[in-house]
């Protein structure tokens, strides 16, 4: 990483910065804040409190994004409770241990990390999910839930869209691991689990799952039709009926499917392209299937 440190002391800034570099860590060193402001690319910044008559507040602002954790050697409103406010990190009582003060940057650094990764899979979510339509009160459906759906990710949106509207963490099991049910009486009670595949558990083996789900808020989703359970059942059906015929159908039907769900989001060159046809047959199968492109 590339760390920033600001104080005025400079056989300290000189020692952290030969500790932190030998765990291979870039850093640079400067004695005010003015100096500070001058760059902002940086991955942690180190900021000493104890810089007599200087505003810390510009450098709070510029390292924004950055993990900005104060080197303070008093607490008070002015040294730690402020800058956090403004949007510092942390800070470290002086005199320290090095060890504690690269516990802490590891630690936000893995913060960061996890919430670029969260906001990453949550946008993807997003955009995967986008193009179903949801039409599910959240705030009224109780859980355990089995659900059937031949296209899985309807139930997918359904799982993910139910554990934001509760706002609670989700877990992901599959029965098709044979560990699932270890997995599954591992898990926090206060949590949603959603665990797909149900269709492949045998018959003998459904009394020890059922035990095992008993009293948790679980959302289990099959490719089959689910019969003989104690729970409440939801089919969600897709919006085309071609995914929810149970059986292998002719390839002109699924390209029919592709058409039209797809003509919109395409330009015709493009679609006829990923179909593997020339756009004259595109236009033929339109006018065979009496599919209108609106423009």
């Amino acid at each position: 990483m590339k760390i920033l440190i600001i104080e005025n002391e400079i056989y300290l800034a000189q020692s952290i910065a030969t500790k932190l570099g030998e765990l291979g860590h870039t850093c640079e060193m400067c004695t005010s804040t003015k100096d500070a402001i001058k760059s902002n690319n940086y991955d942690v910044v180190l900021l000493s409190t104890n810089i007599n008559g200087q505003d810390f507040n510009p450098v709070i602002d510029t390292f924004k994004k950055s993990i900005i954790i104060l080197m303070v050697s008093y607490i008070s409103n002015d040294t730690v409770s402020k800058p956090l406010s403004a949007g510092a990190k942390d800070y470290i009582l002086k005199p320290f241990m090095i060890e504690e003060l690269i516990r802490k940057i590891d630690h936000y650094q893995d913060y960061e990390k996890l919430k670029r990764r969260n906001e990453a899979y949550e946008k993807y979510l997003n955009h995967s999910f986008s193009s179903i339509t949801q039409e599910h009160n959240h705030s009224h459906i109780e859980l355990p839930i089995f659900i059937s759906s031949s296209f899985q990710k309807y139930v997918d949106a359904f799982a993910f869209s139910h554990a934001f509207a509760k706002n609670l963490p989700i877990h992901f099991i599959s029965l098709g691991d044979t560990k699932a049910n270890s997995e599954i009486a591992l898990l926090p009670q206060n949590s949603i689990i959603y665990i797909i595949n149900f269709q492949m558990l045998k018959k003998s083996e459904r009394k020890a799952f059922y035990e095992v789900i008993a009293n948790r808020q679980v959302i289990v989703a099959s490719s089959d039709k689910i019969e003989d359970v104690d729970y409440r059942v939801l089919e969600i059906k897709s919006e085309n009926n071609i995914f929810d015929q149970g059986d292998i159908l002719p390839i002109e039907d699924y390209v029919k499917y592709i058409v039209l769900s797809y003509q919109h989001k395409f330009p015709d060159t493009e679609l006829s392209k990923k179909l593997g046809i020339s756009r004259k047959s595109l236009w033929e199968k339109r006018k065979k299937y009496d599919i209108i492109k609106k423009k």
